[in-house]
C-alpha cells in the first residue's frame, strides 16, 4: 500500500508538476503579448502580432501583408520583443546618422584643406 502512494506522489513531482508549470509560463506569456511581438504558431507560422482582441481571446498576425486571425493558443513562442526590435532600429538609425556625420565631416575636413591649399598658392606667387 505505501509503495503505491510513494508511485503516486513520484509521479505527480515528476510529470505533473513540471507540465503545470510549463502551462502557467506559457499562460505569463500570452497575457503579456503586445502589438509588434514576433512570434510563432504552433504551426510554425512566423508573423508580426498587428492586433490583440482580449474578450475572443485572438491575435491578428501580419505576415508580410497578409493578415491572419489566430487564436491566442496558437501562439508557441515569442521570437523577438517589440520592445526590443524598436531599441535595434533605433540603434541602427543612430550608428546610420553616426556614420553620415563622420562622412560629412570628413568632406568637409577635406574641402578646407583644399581650400587652405589653394589660398596659399596665391600668396607665394606674389
Amino acid at each position: 500500500m505505501l509503495l503505491i502512494v510513494v508511485m503516486i506522489v513520484a509521479m505527480y513531482f515528476l510529470m505533473i508538476r513540471p507540465q503545470r508549470k510549463q502551462q502557467k509560463k506559457h499562460q505569463d506569456t500570452l497575457n503579456q503579448l503586445k502589438k509588434g511581438d514576433h512570434v510563432v504558431t504552433i504551426g510554425r507560422l512566423h508573423g508580426v502580432i498587428d492586433e490583440i482582441n482580449q474578450e475572443a481571446k485572438t491575435v491578428t498576425l501580419d505576415c508580410d501583408g497578409i493578415y491572419l486571425v489566430f487564436d491566442m493558443n496558437a501562439i508557441a513562442t515569442v521570437s523577438q520583443r517589440a520592445a526590443a526590435s524598436e531599441v535595434a532600429s533605433a540603434t541602427t538609425e543612430e550608428t546610420t546618422t553616426q556614420e553620415d556625420e563622420t562622412a560629412t565631416t570628413d568632406d568637409a575636413t577635406s574641402a578646407d584643406d583644399s581650400a587652405d591649399e589653394a589660398s596659399e598658392e596665391p600668396k607665394a606667387d606674389k
